[in-house]
Order: structure tokens, then sequence, then C-alpha cells
């Protein structure tokens, strides 16, 4: 189940326009499973490297580890 679930995150982040992911959102990919379940999966794809946290200070999101997609969309933000 667990790798089942860490497939269908991945996939479900690649399919979403936005590149950084609240917690929450992420869990909408796999509504199957429980929250602390779905925690340690998550940080089991951060700790593999197919997902990196970002902070903007007060608040943690996931994106996938492609670069520049943090600096496209800052880019985007700042015109």
């Amino acid at each position: 189940m667990s790798q089942e679930a860490k497939d269908k995150i991945i996939e479900w982040v690649k399919q979403q326009k936005k590149t950084k992911h609240y917690f929450n959102d992420l869990c909408k990919a796999i509504p199957e499973v429980k929250m602390m379940a779905a925690k340690k999966i998550v940080n089991e794809l951060v700790n593999e490297g197919k997902l990196k946290y970002w902070s903007s200070g007060s608040t943690t999101m996931y994106m996938l580890p492609s670069e520049g997609d943090v600096e496209k969309e800052e880019h985007g933000m700042n015109e």
C-alpha cells in the first residue's frame, strides 16, 4: 500500500498547475489513508528525494524537486 500511495501522490502533484502544495492537499491524492499514515508516506517521499520542502518562513509546503519550478513561480509573482 505504501508504494501505491507514494505513486498516487507523485502523480497527483504532477497533474496540478501549482508547484507547491500543502500537506492537506497531498492527502486528497490518497483519501483512503489516515492522516498519520499519510504524514509518514509524505516524509518518506521527502527522504527519498521525490518531494522536497518549501518554506515561506511561516508555512511549509511540498513540491517536486525539479529545478526551476520555484524560480518560475516567484518570477511570475513579481511581475
